[in-house]
C-alpha cells in the first residue's frame, strides 16, 4: 500500500481516506470490471488530490452509469462530495438511471422535473432542459445556490454542454465551484467544439476495439448492400414527372439526394425486402433498429417493413414500430423494445432518437440508411448493437449498411485517442456567421428543419450537418416523390472483424482457411490435436482467439457439418459430408448391430 500511495502520489491522510473508501456490493456478486476499477479509482484519487474537471472515455456498452454510480457512491459515503447532480439531455438515459444503477440511493434521490426544487435531497437526477426556461429571470438551477453542489456528473458529454455558446453551459458555468465529471464514448473534438478543452485530456480511456478484444462487447460484421441508383446514380427522363405531376429536374441524384431531396418509393422496398430476408433466414424476432435520414423517411420505412412482413405484423401491430421525438405512442413503447423480456416492438424505425444513449442489449441487426457524416454520430450508433446478453443469446450483431457509412471503419479516428483540433485563441468569439456560413444551407438534426440566422434563437446547441448545395431558398421545397424505378440489388460485400479488430473484406470461408493453415500444419497435424483434446470445446476456444469463429462460418458454407467436417471441408478440400451423411454411413456398417434393441432404436431415432 506504501509503494502504491507513492506510485499515485498520495501524500497525506486526507487524500489516503478518500482512496480508500471501498465500492458498493450489493450481494449479487457484481462487482467493478478491471477497466472500471481503473477509471474508478483514478477519478478518486485524482479528486483526492484537487483536480476539479475531469474527463472519461469508455466504449458504449462498457458500463459508463455504473462506473459514474461507484465514483458517486465512494465520494457521497466517504463525506467527500455531500450533494451531487447527474445531469443528461434525454428522458431516456435519466429515467434508464434511477431504474438501474442509482436505484440503490432509494430515499436519498429525486428527479427533478417540471422545475420543482426540493433541496432535501442528496443525489439530483436531472435533464438541462428541466432547470432551464431559456429565460434568464426563470431557470429553475437558480433556485439552488452557485455552490449546492459538490459535484455534477455530466454524461453524454459530448452533446448539450460540449459547445463553449451552449445554451445549457449556463448551468455547469452557474455551479462552477463543484467538480464536474463528464462522462462519453464519443468525445467531441472539432474546429468549434471541444470536450478536452473544458475537461482536461481523459483521465482514463476504454475503446471499443479493447472491449471487444476482452469479450465485453460484441464482434460485427458488415453486410454492404449496393443498389443500382445507389452505386450509378438516377436521371430521370426529360419528360418524367413526379407523383404529383410535377416534371422532374434533370439531373443526376444519388445517395445524398435520396430521401432529402427526392423519395423513390420502390428503393425505399427494395431495403425493406433486404432487411426482411435476412430476418427471416436468421430470427425473424431478433430486435433491429433501422436509421433514416428524418422522421418522415422513418415513418414510410415503416410502413414498407410491415408491407414486406404481413405475417409477422399480423401477430403483433407493435412488430415493427416508429420510435422518434414527435411520436408518442412509440416513445412509449422504446423502454419495450429496450426490455429483453419483451418480444415486441421488434424493428424500431429511427431518425436521431435513438443514436445514443439506449441501453438496446439485445439489438442484433443495425440497419444504416442515413447519410451520417459526424464520426461522433456513427460510433453512437454502432454502439446500440456493441452490448453483450448471453442469457438471451446476443454475442454479436450485424451491420447492414445502404449508404456507404461503414467507410468509417477505415478512419484512424474511429477508434483511437480523441486528438484536440481546436485551436486555443486568446479573447476570440465566435458569431453564428463564423459557425455556420450563409452561402450553405444548415438543416437542424433535431426537426430536420433549415435553421434561420436571421433569429440568432434558433441557434441549436451543437453542429448541424451542413448540407453542400446552392443557395438557401426563402421557401424550402418539399420533397420529390418518385415511383415505377427498377431499384435493383447490384453487389453485396461482407465483411467480418478479424483478431486484430479489423474489418476484412475477403470472404470468410478463404478467410478462415488462411487461418487454419496457420494453425495446424497439416491435415495430420490436426488429427493429432483433435484426438489429443479432452474436450473439443477447448479446441474451438483456441480457434476463436485468433478471430476463426466457427459459427459464423457454418451460415456462410450453409450445411449441416459436424465441426470436424467443417474444418476439413474448409482447410484441406475434403468431402463436405453432413451430420445426416455421417450417420447413413455407420447405418451402411451395420454398426448399430452390437447394441441392444433398445440401444439401437435410440440411435436409429
Amino acid at each position: 500500500w506504501d509503494k502504491y500511495k507513492a506510485y499515485k502520489r498520495i501524500i497525506n491522510k486526507e487524500q489516503e481516506n478518500i482512496s480508500i473508501y471501498d465500492y458498493f456490493i450489493d450481494g449479487s456478486g457484481r462487482k467493478p470490471r478491471y477497466y472500471q476499477q481503473i477509471a474508478i479509482n483514478r477519478t478518486v484519487e485524482a479528486i483526492a488530490k484537487g483536480q476539479n474537471r475531469i474527463l472519461l472515455v469508455m466504449a458504449t456498452g462498457t458500463g459508463k452509469t455504473y462506473t459514474a454510480f461507484q465514483i458517486i457512491y465512494r465520494l457521497w459515503k466517504s463525506g467527500t462530495k455531500k450533494r451531487i447532480l447527474f445531469l443528461a439531455d434525454r428522458n431516456a438515459l435519466i429515467d434508464q438511471t434511477k431504474r438501474g444503477d442509482f436505484k440503490h440511493f432509494k430515499d436519498k434521490m429525486t428527479v427533478i422535473r417540471k422545475k420543482v426544487i426540493d433541496k432535501a435531497f442528496e443525489i439530483y437526477l436531472a435533464l438541462y432542459q428541466g432547470l432551464t426556461n431559456y429565460d434568464e429571470d426563470n431557470d429553475a438551477y437558480k433556485e439552488f445556490s452557485p455552490d449546492f453542489f459538490d459535484l455534477i456528473v455530466i454524461d453524454e458529454c459530448h452533446r448539450g454542454s460540449a459547445a463553449e455558446d451552449s445554451a445549457w453551459r449556463c448551468i455547469l458555468e452557474y455551479f462552477s465551484t463543484a467538480t464536474h465529471i463528464g462522462l462519453t464514448a464519443t468525445p467531441k473534438e472539432t474546429n468549434v467544439v471541444s470536450n478536452s478543452e473544458y475537461f482536461g485530456d481523459p483521465l482514463y480511456t476504454y475503446s471499443l476495439k479493447q472491449g471487444i478484444d476482452d469479450g465485453f462487447l460484441a464482434p460485427y460484421k458488415v453486410i454492404r448492400v449496393g443498389l443500382n441508383i445507389d452505386l450509378e446514380g438516377w436521371r430521370p427522363d426529360s419528360e418524367m414527372r413526379d407523383m404529383v405531376g410535377d416534371l422532374i429536374e434533370d439531373r443526376i441524384y444519388n445517395i445524398k439526394d435520396y430521401d432529402r431531396n427526392i423519395v423513390i418509393d420502390d428503393r425505399t422496398k427494395q431495403i425493406a425486402r433486404r432487411v426482411t430476408d435476412f430476418l427471416q433466414k436468421t430470427n425473424p424476432l431478433d430486435k433491429t433498429i433501422v436509421f433514416c435520414i428524418d422522421i418522415e423517411h422513418a415513418e414510410r420505412m415503416r410502413q414498407a417493413l410491415i408491407n414486406a412482413n404481413p405475417e409477422e405484423a399480423q401477430k403483433s401491430e407493435k412488430y415493427v414500430m416508429r420510435i422518434t421525438g414527435d411520436e408518442a405512442i412509440g416513445k412509449r413503447e422504446l423502454d419495450n423494445f429496450i426490455n429483453p423480456e419483451e418480444t415486441y416492438p421488434v424493428i424500431a424505425t429511427t431518425s436521431k432518437l435513438m443514436t445514443t444513449g439506449v441501453d438496446a442489449q439485445t439489438c442484433k441487426l443495425i440497419v444504416l440508411d442515413s447519410n451520417i457524416g459526424s464520426m461522433t454520430e456513427f460510433k453512437q450508433i454502432i454502439g446500440r448493437g456493441t452490448r453483450i446478453n448471453e442469457e438471451y443469446g446476443k454475442q454479436f450483431f450485424t451491420i447492414m449498411d445502404f449508404r456507404n457509412v461503414t467507410d468509417k471503419f477505415a478512419d484512424p479516428s474511429f477508434d483511437g485517442d480523441p486528438v484536440r483540433v481546436k485551436e486555443i485563441l486568446e479573447d476570440e468569439e465566435f458569431t453564428a456567421e463564423d459557425v455556420y456560413p450563409e452561402e450553405q444551407t444548415v438543416i437542424d438534426e433535431v426537426t430536420g428543419e433549415e435553421i434561420d440566422f436571421k433569429n440568432k434563437d434558433d441557434k441549436p446547441d451543437y453542429i448541424p450537418k451542413i448540407i453542400e448545395g446552392g443557395d438557401i431558398d426563402n421557401e424550402p421545397k418539399g420533397k420529390i416523390y418518385v415511383a415505377g424505378i427498377d431499384v435493383s440489388i447490384l453487389n453485396e460485400r461482407i465483411q467480418y472483424l478479424d483478431g486484430n479488430g479489423k474489418l476484412i473484406t475477403e470472404s470468410l470461408k478463404e478467410y478462415t482457411k488462411k487461418g487454419l493453415l496457420k494453425e495446424f500444419r497439416s491435415l495430420e497435424d490436426f488429427l493429432i490435436k483433435w484426438n489429443r483434446a479432452e474436450k473439443k470445446r477447448t479446441l474451438i476456444e483456441e480457434l476463436e482467439k485468433h478471430g476463426l469463429i466457427l459459427e459464423n462460418l457454418m451460415e456462410e458454407v450453409k450445411k449441416d457439418l459436424d465441426i470436424f467436417d467443417l474444418i476439413c471441408h474448409v482447410a484441406w478440400d475434403k468431402p463436405a459430408l453432413t451430420r445426416r451423411e455421417r450417420a447413413e454411413r455407420v447405418k451402411k456398417r451395420n454398426y448399430f448391430s452390437k447394441y441392444g434393441d433398445s440401444a439401437r432404436d435410440v440411435l436409429h431415432a
